[in-house]
């Protein structure tokens, strides 16, 4: 109960954060009826939208100007650290003279900590897709049985059936790729299950932030969900040291991990609380629904809604449409993206990277986590 009541009240903070977007942040009743739904996921005062993500064959176009996965859960995580870097930013050029969320260690180094100890993620609609929901997704089939796995004659799969979405649901403990519907153009994004279970080892930080933030204190403490989509069971196996990942547990044994990097499992708690633009809330009003096509993002440094990837109003793949991060270009010494997470400030998080995939792969090792590969030339600074 007690935990229950922990999860309503930390859903609650979201909802009630949502409710204060204007309308054009928000799903819409279309003309013909229709009402859009839409994921909703939260990290403490920051809140995202949406359920999208680049088709591979559109990877090598997003030159750094597109994003390649903007599900909520996803989305939520890269406002976090947009949020950090403006904060680092604000501190090193003396906009700011401290912050409530972050502290310099040393005036010669921009090497930042986060001050409370851990952080909370709440979503009103996750883990919809990847291991976490297999057990639903067999539940919602009109015919249960296993589909036939595809022929395994070859010695190697092509990188594109090695990644299943909900396809192929009596293989547990699998990394699948989104989207999970088998008419959406194929993609080699992981499912956020996958991308979570990672981010247990590698903290809520992204490339870019690791570099000057320390990792040691943004780790997910809870991740909280809908009554109505939680398995205990699948969440175990996708999520704890009983499941999957059990392995680390040895691995991290025989070489510990530094640089602040840990394995932290997180709680999963559910919540009786329930999105008013979520699929099952509509479906209960017996109401004629159509995915929305929006995800918006907001944090206290501002928010936004994206459009395919790109910031609405913009052309998607179109310089037109770069928008300068003055923090990161200060900050960071890199021509490219590739350079940039080639650096040597990144070589513990890159073997810790490698090592959680390894794991994640099971009986196809590292092989198992295709790359999602395209583009990373993409310069760092337009001059525009």
């Amino acid at each position: 109960m007690k935990n229950t009541n922990i999860a309503d009240a930390i859903a609650n903070v979201v909802l009630e954060e949502f409710a204060k977007w204007p309308a054009k942040r928000k799903p819409l009743k279309r003309s013909e009826g229709k009402q859009e739904w839409v994921p909703l996921s939260g990290i403490f005062t920051i809140n995202s939208t949406g359920m999208k993500c680049l088709p591979q064959n559109k990877i090598n176009q997003a030159q750094g100007n597109t994003l390649h996965d903007w599900h909520a859960e996803i989305l939520v995580i890269r406002s976090f650290n947009r949020f950090l870097l403006e904060e680092c930013f604000a501190l090193v050029t003396a906009a700011k003279t401290s912050s409530d969320f972050i502290r310099l260690r040393n005036p010669e180094e921009i090497t930042i900590s986060h001050p409370p100890a851990n952080c909370t993620c709440t979503a009103q609609k996750l883990l919809v897709r990847g291991d976490a929901s297999m057990e639903l997704t067999i539940a919602a089939q009109e015919d249960s049985t296993p589909w036939n796995l595809p022929s395994t004659s070859k010695q190697v799969r092509s990188h594109q059936s090695l990644l299943d979405g909900r396809s192929y649901f009596s293989q547990l403990g699998t990394i699948r790729r989104k989207p999970s519907r088998p008419d959406a153009p194929p993609t080699l994004s992981k499912s956020c299950s996958d991308k979570l279970a990672l981010k247990q080892c590698t903290s809520l930080l992204s490339s870019v932030a690791s570099i000057i933030i320390s990792p040691e204190n943004l780790y997910i403490k809870s991740l909280v969900i809908p009554k109505s989509q939680m398995c205990e069971s699948a969440c175990n196996r996708a999520f704890s040291v009983s499941g999957r990942l059990a392995p680390l547990k040895n691995k991290i044994l025989d070489k510990p991990w530094i640089g602040g990097y840990q394995f932290s499992p997180f709680l999963v708690l559910p919540t009786s609380l329930e999105f008013t633009f979520s699929r099952r809330r509509e479906l209960l009003s017996s109401g004629s629904l159509v995915p929305s096509n929006l995800a918006s993002f907001s944090t206290i440094n501002g928010s936004g809604t994206l459009i395919g990837g790109t910031l609405q109003g913009r052309k998607q793949f179109s310089l037109k449409g770069y928008v300068r991060n003055t923090s990161t270009e200060s900050l960071l010494n890199a021509a490219t993206y590739f350079e940039l997470k080639q650096c040597d400030s990144l070589i513990n998080r890159r073997a810790i990277k490698s090592m959680v995939r390894g794991v994640l792969g099971g009986n196809l090792s590292e092989r198992g986590w295709v790359p999602n590969l395209g583009g990373e030339e993409w310069p760092l600074h337009y001059s525009l």
